[in-house]
C-alpha cells in the first residue's frame, strides 16, 4: 500500500507501540504528521469529527486477543468509520532505566499491566520479588522513570527510550517471541482494494432477533462459495443479555472478488442479520 500522508492520529502518547507501528507504515522521510490521542475512543472521535482524516488503533494482539474498545467503537460508528488498511507490528519489550544499571539493582518496575504480564518469565528469573507498578502506557512508564532518582526501570519501547533519553538495560524480554499486534488505519473514505496483493474485508453482523441457525445461515453463504474467513469474533450488542454482534474478517476484496461480493449480497438479502460493511483494504502489511 502507499504510505499514508497528512495528519494521522494514533493511540498515544508518543513512544507507544502504536506510534512505532505508524512510523513503520510511513517509512523513512514520510510526509505525514502523527497526532497522538489519549484513547481509542478519542481516535474514533477525531476521525468522525474531521479533526484528522485517518487514525491508527490496535484491534488485536496475538497474546491478549481482541481490543474490545476498538470493536465496540466500530459497531457504534455504524459504517461511518471504515478500515483503510491493516498493519502487523511485532511487540518487543525492553527493560529501560534512566541510566545503566544491573537488573538485580532495580527496586521497582513500571509499565502497562499487559506489558508486565507478557514479561513475567523474565522478571521472575532476573528480578525476583521486584515491586511492579501499573502505568497508563508503556511510554508513560518510561517518562516517569526518566525523571526518577530511584533505581527504577520501565518496560517499554525503543522509541520511548530514545524520546526520554534513557538506557536499555535488557532487550527483548517478552516471554513470547512471536508476540505481535494488529493495527487498523481508520478513515471515513473507503480504501482502493483492487490490483495485485492480498486484501481483507471486514463486516459486522447484528442479528436482530434470536432464531435457530441464524449464525450458521450467514457462514454458509461464505462456505458455499469457497470464501475463506480469517477471523470471527463476538461482542455483546449492549441491547440485552445474550445478544451479540459478530465481527467477521474475510480474505479478499469486495471490489475484486466476485464470490465474496455474492456472499455478502446474499447475506444482506436474507434479512437474517443487519450487515455493516467496514471496508476492503490491503492486508498483512508488516511494520517490523
Amino acid at each position: 500500500m502507499n504510505a499514508p500522508t497528512g495528519r494521522i492520529g494514533y493511540l498515544g502518547p508518543p513512544g507507544t507501540f502504536a506510534e512505532e507501528a505508524l512510523l513503520g507504515m510511513l517509512g523513512p522521510g514520510g510526509g505525514a504528521e502523527p497526532v497522538p490521542y489519549p484513547s481509542v475512543v478519542d481516535c474514533f472521535v477525531a476521525v468522525r469529527s474531521g479533526d484528522v482524516p485517518q487514525a491508527l488503533v490496535p484491534i488485536e494482539n496475538s497474546i491478549e486477543g481482541a481490543v474490545n474498545q476498538t470493536l465496540d467503537q466500530l459497531t457504534a460508528a455504524g459504517g461511518e468509520v471504515l478500515i483503510r488498511a491493516e498493519a502487523v507490528h511485532p511487540v518487543r519489550h525492553h527493560l529501560i532505566a534512566r541510566t545503566a544499571i544491573a537488573p538485580g539493582g532495580i527496586t521497582r518496575v513500571l509499565s502497562h499491566p499487559h506489558a508486565t504480564a507478557q514479561c513475567q518469565g523474565y522478571l521472575r528469573a532476573n528480578i525476583p520479588g521486584v515491586e511492579v507498578v501499573a502505568a497508563n502506557s508503556t511510554a508513560d512508564a518510561v517518562r516517569i522513570v526518566s525523571g526518577a532518582g530511584e533505581p527504577w526501570a520501565a518496560i517499554g519501547t525503543l522509541r520511548a527510550a530514545d524520546l526520554y533519553g534513557c538506557e536499555v538495560v535488557a532487550a527483548d524480554i517478552e516471554d513470547a517471541a512471536d508476540n505481535s499486534t494488529r493495527f487498523i488505519l481508520l478513515g471515513r473514505e473507503p480504501a482502493t482494494a483492487v490490483g495485485p496483493g492480498r486484501f481483507k474485508t471486514s463486516i459486522v453482523c447484528a442479528i436482530p432477533r434470536d432464531r435457530p441457525g441464524a449464525l450458521l445461515a450467514i457462514l454458509q453463504e461464505f462456505a458455499l462459495r469457497a470464501v475463506n474467513l480469517a477471523r470471527l469474533e463476538s461482542r455483546p450488542a449492549k441491547t440485552g443479555l445474550g445478544r451479540y454482534v459478530f465481527f467477521i474478517d474475510i480474505e479478499g476484496s469486495r471490489e475484486r472478488d466476485l464470490p465474496l461480493d455474492a456472499a455478502l449480497t446474499a447475506i444482506e438479502e436474507q434479512g437474517v442479520a443487519r450487515v455493516t460493511f467496514l471496508g476492503s483494504y490491503p492486508a498483512g502489511v508488516s511494520t517490523g
